[in-house]
């Protein structure tokens, strides 16, 4: 006669103790990983789900680091950057080892500080197909690339297209020198570039994107 299977039930939320740390669905987490000298797994928990042992098991969402993907990684992807994957897994709750957050594209770029567990996603992607949605982003500068948070980026006053300064023949330093900034299509001959030998004390009147100081 075949064993009839446990039943189940659907938790709220669950504290792991191991941690000190409550989970509910929704939240994102760091996983175990199977070998130690990787870096921890994140994941969104979708489900949480306890037998009628006491084990209590977690339904999740993988998020996937640029080098997990197909293509693996790019010069435009930032170094805290994930991809939403659809690949979907049950795993016992003694693997997490912690809470993190990932945050929208956006809001990553307004953070005035990145701590270790913060990361972001603009992208979702198919593991089977290595395909990503959405499948074309805005591009930048010349080099026309996607913009990557962790690069320090230039505006132009005219166009307000956004450059790197390798790209355009200058050093980070100068760029940060920089008041205002005309790209080559925008600037006469005789004034491409506009610098004030005060703006270090006017610096946050420059645009500029810069990367972010971890906590």
């Amino acid at each position: 006669m075949a064993k009839a299977r446990a039943s189940r039930r659907s938790l709220d939320s669950y504290n792991i103790k191991a941690i000190n740390k409550t989970i509910k669905p929704g939240d994102f987490v760091l996983m175990r990983p199977a070998d130690s000298s990787n870096p921890s797994y994140v994941a969104r928990v979708e489900k949480i789900e306890a037998d009628a042992r006491g084990h209590v098991r977690v339904h999740v969402r993988w998020y996937y680091r640029p080098e997990e993907s197909i293509g693996g990684r790019q010069q435009f992807h930032g170094s805290k950057e994930l991809f939403l994957s659809d690949h979907y897994d049950i795993q016992s709750t003694d693997t997490i080892e912690g809470k993190c957050t990932v945050h929208s594209f956006k809001s990553y770029t307004k953070l005035d500080s990145v701590g270790n567990d913060d990361f972001f996603c603009r992208f979702e992607y198919n593991s089977s197909t290595g395909a990503f949605t959405p499948d074309r982003v805005a591009v930048y500068c010349k080099c026309e690339m996607p913009y990557n948070p962790d690069d320090l980026m230039v505006q132009c006053e005219g166009c307000s297209d956004w450059f790197h300064p390798a790209c355009i023949d200058m050093t980070a330093e100068e760029a940060k020198r920089l008041d205002r900034f005309f790209c080559q299509s925008c600037s006469s001959e005789d004034q491409k570039k506009l610098q004030n030998p005060h703006a270090a004390s006017r610096q946050s009147s420059t645009k500029l994107n810069t990367k972010r100081r971890r906590r």
